[in-house]
């Protein structure tokens, strides 16, 4: 009896002493803290309470009502989604300004082009180019309509519009004979062996269309790291990531020390499992990145734009020059291979070859072209053009710094002036449970490294699917840059598509060959549009390729003569 009262004093004595520290522990910290976050609480407590009502910190004495942390849990997914968008801030704003400087540049430089050949060709061929400016205009149109990822296959439009161009002109030349569809037809089985305008075609034909296909896909593989970017950066929290964050970051409060902040590792191992799909996408954009900083090197090397467009009065010249030297052999070739036409009335008969253009277009020196108008269209171009050049640089050296972005997210999330108290080993940080050091091993980046993490419960047989979209989105504007840096066209669907089409292009399937401009260049195998059906073996059965600089001197040249 006696061992028993000595047993309940004791514990009587030992309760007093719990209760008289209990109550020496108030949370006036706690209550200015919670007001200088901006939480409006009914009721703060005083002094620390029993913490049996807790859900997420620990239950022993606290500072914290229910409401309390159910409003910490609130205010962590509100911070953690705004601390991972302002850490993809910088990265989607690159995306986004860097997009739209390339796309204006290239535009405006469709445009000076455009102007300047249109001012070219008013001074040398006059009021028959002027009435007939649309033929220039729909090909550009055409282009623009390319490059802005329309369903245009290039390498078609290129031809046909070559095709029709061809027949148009052995009509002018021929005006004394009778010139029929058929005859038309028959034409275009010869093509490839006419070659009008001598090896000018060949040589240009590598340099427009890769020109081209890089700019287009450059500004297409902008477009989706932008979306990609953006939506990714719009992160969707779990209950279990709610919960490890509510206690990393406000249990603090609960334990009457809201002032200090959580470990690093614990961190570290909050935030890789809360982004752990994330980390998933890494692998994917790096690569994406890898091929966008190839294609780059295709707007800087021998196929940039500026190689096409700049030079492209001289390139016209020797068009021209070529078909004009030629012009009597072609007919003389199409004669033989398809036979002597009707002539035709005595009118049109008594027009010669010779009347029907006469001139020779010369190519301006480089004296003469800034006193001339279209010198000066064409310093704009230039000065497009190297601000175009300066924008490659820039938008090159901001995609080296966002590899490995998604995957070092954690760790620039977790550094002393955002979250964490400072260095990993130190003791004077919130572990989770105390003010203390954090021993368990930090984990490795990836959802199937989630699988013991001590912080975060993550289910990793259930990968986010949105995740999962914009993966395949990367990888499939991966196999499109990796085409076109090899030269190969590649197919946008526009939204107006509903099946899935076919690209216009080489054809490789592999890597294609490196196309040098020079004597020694290879053409681009093309896919070739069939407008006649079978032929004998001595025939081509298609029409043949040709570089934006051939058609356009082509063109002048029927105008003129029509007009003569």
């Amino acid at each position: 009896m006696l061992r028993l009262e000595t047993i309940l004093c004791t514990f009587s004595v030992l309760s007093v002493a719990a209760r008289a520290d209990f109550k020496a522990r108030n949370c006036s910290e706690v209550r200015e803290a919670c007001v200088g976050k901006g939480f409006s609480f009914t009721q703060v407590p005083h002094l620390e309470i029993p913490g049996e009502h807790l859900r997420i910190c620990p239950q022993g004495n606290t500072c914290c009502t229910l409401e309390m942390e159910d409003k910490f849990g609130q205010q962590s997914k509100q911070d953690f989604e705004n601390l991972v968008d302002e850490m993809s801030h910088e990265l989607r704003t690159t995306f986004v300004s860097r997009h739209k400087r390339f796309d204006e540049f290239f535009l405006e430089l469709l445009e000076n082009t455009e102007r300047s050949l249109n001012e070219m060709f008013v001074r040398t061929y006059g009021k028959p180019y002027m009435q007939n400016s649309e033929v220039f205009e729909n090909l550009f149109a055409e282009l623009k309509r390319y490059y802005t990822g329309g369903n245009v296959n290039l390498e078609e439009m290129l031809n046909d519009f070559w095709s029709r161009l061809l027949e148009r002109m052995f009509t002018l030349l021929n005006s004394q004979y009778v010139i029929t569809e058929d005859y038309l037809e028959c034409i275009s089985k010869y093509t490839d062996q006419l070659k009008p305008f001598g090896d000018v075609p060949r040589k240009l034909k590598a340099q427009v269309t890769r020109a081209f296909i890089a700019a287009r896909t450059f500004v297409q593989g902008l477009s989706v790291g932008r979306e990609v970017a953006q939506r990714v950066s719009k992160v969707s929290s779990t209950p279990a990531c709610i919960r490890a964050l509510t206690k990393m970051l406000y249990c603090t409060f609960c334990r009457g020390m809201p002032a200090v902040k959580p470990c690093k590792n614990y961190c570290l191992n909050v935030m890789k499992g809360c982004l752990a799909n994330q980390a998933d996408l890494d692998p994917e954009w790096n690569q994406y990145i890898d091929a966008m900083l190839l294609v780059a090197q295709r707007l800087e090397g021998p196929f940039n734009i500026e190689s096409v467009m700049e030079p492209i009065d001289v390139k016209i010249s020797e068009a021209i020059m070529n078909m004009q030297d030629n012009s009597a052999q072609v007919s003389y070739r199409v004669f033989q291979g398809c036979g002597q036409p009707k002539p035709a009335g005595i009118t049109r008969s008594a027009r010669g070859v010779s009347d029907v253009f006469n001139a020779r277009f010369r190519p301006y020196s480089p004296e003469e072209r800034p006193t001339t108008a279209a010198g000066t269209s064409l310093d704009r171009l230039r000065i497009v053009w190297s601000t175009m050049q300066h924008s490659v640089v820039d938008i090159k050296e901001k995609l080296k710094l966002s590899k490995k972005f998604w995957s070092n997210l954690p760790e620039a999330m977790c550094v002393e002036d955002r979250v964490t108290a400072g260095n990993a080993s130190d003791e004077d940080c919130w572990n989770g449970h105390t003010k203390g050091r954090y021993f368990p091993e930090v984990q490795k980046d990836g959802l199937t490294n989630q699988v013991n993490n001590p912080e975060v419960s993550v289910d990793i047989t259930r990968p986010d699917t949105f995740i999962r979209q914009q993966i395949m989105a990367l990888r499939v504007m991966t196999n499109k840059l990796k085409n076109a840096y090899n030269g190969n066209d590649i197919y946008f669907q526009d939204s107006s598509d509903e099946g899935s089409g076919s690209g216009s292009g080489s054809g490789c399937t592999e890597v294609c060959p490196t196309y040098m401009d020079g004597a020694d260049a290879t053409e681009i195998p093309v896919v070739k549009a069939d407008r006649s059906g079978p032929v004998g073996d001595s025939a081509s059965l298609y029409a043949p390729s040709v570089a934006l600089p051939a058609m356009l001197a082509l063109s002048a040249l029927a105008l003129h003569r029509q007009w003569r």
